[in-house]
């Protein structure tokens, strides 16, 4: 099929690129110039495991343009792939959204799907569909369809390939027919359902996973107080298959383009609409309190951090990605630069996104182990393969006092007990050397 994609970002970018790998002929769309002129080289704007190679496998079928009337002139089904960040109040942006359904209304000479990828509040697709028709060119019918985007970064192009699930929702039987034929060959269950629910679909998903990590850390603080260990209780509670063993791993807190925005935005819509969404209020302050946990442990040993050289191994908020959005590293490293710390910062991916943040006031060391070189203290936030690979004879010595703070229990402790390291992680015994 013939399909253009609006949007040029995790969403757009890799669905995309995943659809051509089915054989479908795709434009993707962007306003930047620059990306357009990388990704025509074969070069992704976005850090992603694996989309380079697709990009180049699929490169005829797959084009990029800035020019909108081209891309949707003819296109069969048109994803919107773009943007909703937050605002100040915790509502989504839908400016982005939008405007490309008016684009795609002023270009499109053919019926066509549009198709809402990106996550939106529920009734932004009645919204859209009353936008495209009223400005659709005489003669041409635009009906909209929502298609929920469940990839996560770092494993964005497999959990497209090989999705858990897809979410299609219409109001005419011959919208889902259409996007039944550009998931022909997925292998996946497809649920069709109304748009409303198809849009809550997707925020009910990406909030229980949020309130999930966020009871798991609350229980993890409770073991600290209490002694007893998050790793064999989160275990336990894995093997009921009403539970299941996914986020359930102890940390600081979830980051990210999704979470963070998605939880506040349905909370936000719930007290629009005169309704409270208490487990989900509770979600969102605990990970707001959970980014704290490091440096609040830090002040176990320390009173302040004013002349101390303090290693940060892990910028952004998870491996394989080099997104910094709500990275709990955002929160932490300023206060030890307040106090005047030394900061020794590694991450293999994510230095250059950090950089427009702090461009002189960190050290970048481009290996962990130089990082850890004189430092009086570690703090982790990102369990990163080359920071699980470190040994205790890297922090006792390289460090002038080996003070470990694991805020993604990178460790067995058994690794630590003895090994002259005071090791102090989340939810489990610490260890003092």
């Amino acid at each position: 099929m013939k399909i253009a994609v609006a949007g040029t970002g995790y969403v757009g970018l890799v669905t995309g690129v995943c659809l051509a790998e089915h054989g479908h002929q795709v434009t993707c769309v962007d306003v930047d110039e620059e990306k357009i002129a990388r990704m025509q080289q074969g070069v992704s704007p976005i850090y992603e495991p694996g989309l380079e190679e697709l990009m180049r496998k699929n490169r005829e079928r797959l084009f990029y343009t800035t020019d909108t009337c081209d891309a949707y002139r003819d296109a069969e089904v048109v994803f919107i792939g773009v943007g909703t960040p937050e605002k100040k109040d915790g509502s989504a942006n839908l400016r982005y959204v939008f405007q490309a359904a008016e684009q795609i209304a002023a270009a499109a000479c053919r019926d066509c799907v549009v198709v809402v990828k990106s996550t939106v509040p529920i009734g932004t697709n009645e919204k859209v569909e009353e936008l495209v028709r009223r400005k659709a060119r005489p003669g041409v019918t635009l009906s909209v369809a929502s298609n929920p985007e469940f990839l996560a970064q770092g494993t964005a192009i497999a959990d497209t390939l090989h999705a858990s699930r897809i979410v299609i929702g219409v109001e005419e039987e011959a919208s889902g027919e259409t996007l039944r034929r550009v998931y022909r060959d997925f292998d996946a269950p497809i649920l069709v359902t109304n748009r409303r629910s198809a849009e809550m679909i997707k925020y009910a998903s990406n909030d229980f996973l949020a309130l999930k990590i966020s009871y798991i850390n609350e229980i993890a603080n409770l073991c600290e107080t209490v002694g007893a260990d998050i790793e064999d209780v989160a275990r336990g509670m894995g093997y009921d298959s009403r539970i299941g063993n996914k986020f359930l791993q102890a940390g600081i807190g979830y980051g990210g383009s999704c979470f963070p925005k998605d939880t506040k935005a349905l909370s936000w819509l719930a007290s629009f609409n005169d309704n409270e969404l208490k487990t989900i209020k509770a979600t969102i302050e605990v990970n707001e309190n959970q980014k704290f946990k490091l440096v609040k442990k830090a002040r176990r040993y320390y009173d302040d951090f004013r002349g101390l050289t303090v290693a940060v191994l892990g910028l952004t908020f998870k491996p394989g990605t080099d997104d910094l959005r709500e990275a709990p590293s955002l929160v932490s490293i300023p206060i030890l630069l307040d106090d005047d710390a030394r900061v020794k910062a590694w991450d293999p991916v994510g230095v250059e996104n950090y950089r427009k943040h702090y461009p002189t006031q960190i050290e970048y060391c481009p290996t962990p182990q130089e990082a850890l070189d004189g430092a009086d203290l570690c703090l982790i936030f990102t369990e990163w393969p080359e920071v699980k690979a470190l040994t205790p004879a890297d922090f006792r010595e390289r460090m002038r006092r080996a003070i470990v703070i694991d805020g993604r229990n990178c460790y067995p402790l058994k690794a630590m007990e003895g090994e002259g390291v005071t090791y102090d992680s989340i939810g489990r015994k610490r260890i003092v050397e």
